[in-house]
């Protein structure tokens, strides 16, 4: 347990940060810290006072930014930055305490270049908002995670996002052109490919925008971010069909992903556990009869007429292998609420005959097409063993999403229900090992750890080295050069290890 740091020392703090900050940028009461301790993943909740911060920062500049970030630096006290906190992962989890930096303030639109198809932005702005301006203009930045009406912009960069639309569009990685940075030390330095601001495609040096995407705020904060733009498509193809079994619901989705269609925005397998899961929540989705034993789901985006042709390719795709079109309502409705997902798990639910508030905890992972009915299996054994030993536990199924138009590897989830309220050490630590036994399927059968949350978290975490190997060791040694005092965001990834 880290305590809290002496008064005297948050004082002492408090003085340098005013020294430039304004008062209200500046947050100590214990409401303001103890809301910036939480994330959505479930957490035990006997252990949140471990985890509130000793003061909070509220920039509203790079400048203020890189202020904070100093102040830190020459303290030598832990700073974590939370854009949206929609992460779930842990990353804007303050572990050892210290500062947290809430970058929602750095929300403007410092330039939206019709000609170049780019706006320049502060992170603290969200897609739907960005895309509010951006529709008059025909535009839009098709970012489309499952929290897009409320995450943000530099928590996509930090955690390098995935998208919903991504096999279309790209992922963050693909639509962020460049970003300013503030380092550990309170640098602000430019991050892109190469040195212009605007450009998609460098030789130049290194190829350093990767590096700082995805680091879970590890290695400095973005502030300001030049993002791709693409036109508004003219229409949109949803379609949602049931399988009475698993195996060819699977067999459609790699004929869909593989189908060459220019318009494939991605595809989606959900397996019976997941329809189960759907039935029992009717704000969900429209329950289906008992024979439906998995669902698929596709979307495509562009102009009209190649938008239907795509579409007609694909109903024609799965009529042959047997799926049933569940029709325009359902398909288009479900679709359209996709990010209404991120919230259902707040909902009350029926555990052993007992009404509780559960949590969701979704674990992920990066697996080839070819290796998911495997993993699928060994997952829903790990819960299994999980339940029977502690029942405040529930498996609320898997889905798989494809992240390019070949289908090479999916973004992978077993989604767990916890009633968080009554987790103690014991049953927490049995969570703990079945999230490394999860991450262990995953290594075993040749994916990643995780395709997009990271893999901070207890348990997955400790087999990030095994994964990575002796690049690894590069992270260790890039983490000790950047941030020698170990500052930022300490205590994620394991890379207190390079300070040992």
């Amino acid at each position: 347990m880290i305590d809290p740091l002496p008064q005297t020392t948050v004082d002492a703090v408090v003085q340098a940060l005013l020294r430039v900050l304004p008062p209200d940028e500046v947050l100590t009461s214990k409401t303001d810290r103890m809301n910036r301790a939480r994330v959505p993943a479930p957490f035990p909740v006997h252990r949140w006072g471990e985890r509130v911060p000793d003061l909070v920062v509220l920039p509203r500049s790079s400048a203020g930014v890189a202020h904070a970030v100093k102040v830190a630096n020459d303290f030598k006290i832990p700073i974590v930055p939370r854009d949206g906190g929609t992460g779930l992962t842990d990353g804007a989890m303050p572990e050892r305490r210290g500062i947290v930096l809430d970058l929602k303030r750095l929300n403007e639109i410092h330039e939206i270049d019709l000609e170049n198809r780019t706006a320049t932005v502060g992170v603290g702005i969200n897609m739907l908002k960005l895309n509010e301006v951006l529709s008059p203009y025909g535009l839009i930045y098709p970012d489309d995670p499952a929290s897009y009406p409320c995450s943000l912009i530099g928590g996509r960069i930090g955690t390098s996002g995935w998208s919903l639309i991504g096999s279309r569009y790209g992922h963050s990685r693909d639509l962020v052109l460049s970003f300013e940075m503030v380092t550990p030390t309170g640098e602000i330095i430019f991050i892109g490919d190469g040195g212009g601001q605007k450009v998609s495609k460098s030789s130049s040096g290194f190829q350093l925008k990767h590096l700082f995407m995805g680091h879970q705020g590890t290695l400095g904060i973005a502030t300001r971010a030049t993002l791709k733009l693409h036109p508004k498509p003219e229409a949109e193809f949803s379609a949602f069909w049931a399988f009475s079994d698993f195996d060819t619901a699977y067999k459609t989705v790699g004929a869909l992903a593989r189908a060459g269609i220019a318009t494939f925005g991605g595809a989606v397998l959900f397996d019976e556990w997941k329809v189960e899961y759907l039935r029992r929540d009717d704000e969900a989705y429209i329950p289906q009869p008992s024979s439906v034993r998995a669902l698929v789901c596709a979307a495509a985006y562009g102009n009209e007429d190649e938008t239907r042709a795509g579409g007609k390719r694909m109903m024609g795709i799965v009529h042959r292998l047997g799926g049933r079109y569940l029709g325009d309502e359902i398909s288009q409705g479900d679709w359209a609420a996709r990010h209404d997902r991120y919230a259902t798990p707040l909902h009350g639910r029926t555990l052993n005959g007992q009404a509780a508030l559960m949590g969701w905890h979704c674990e992920d992972a990066a697996i080839n097409y070819t290796n998911l009915p495997a993993v699928r299996i060994a997952w829903h054994e790990i819960i299994e063993r999980l339940r029977r030993k502690h029942d405040l536990f529930d498996d609320w199924g898997m889905f798989s999403y494809t992240s390019g138009n070949t289908g090479v590897d999916y973004l992978t989830e077993i989604d767990v229900g916890i009633w968080e309220q009554h987790l103690k050490e014991e049953s927490w630590l049995a969570f703990v090992d079945a999230k490394r036994e999860i991450a262990a399927v995953a290594l075993a059968h040749g994916g990643s750890i995780s395709a997009c949350h990271g893999s901070c978290r207890e348990g997955e975490v400790d087999l990030v080295p095994q994964e990575l190997g002796g690049g690894y060791d590069v992270m260790l040694a890039i983490k000790k050069v950047m941030d020698p005092n170990n500052i930022m965001n300490p205590g994620k990834y394991g890379l207190d290890r390079a300070y040992a």
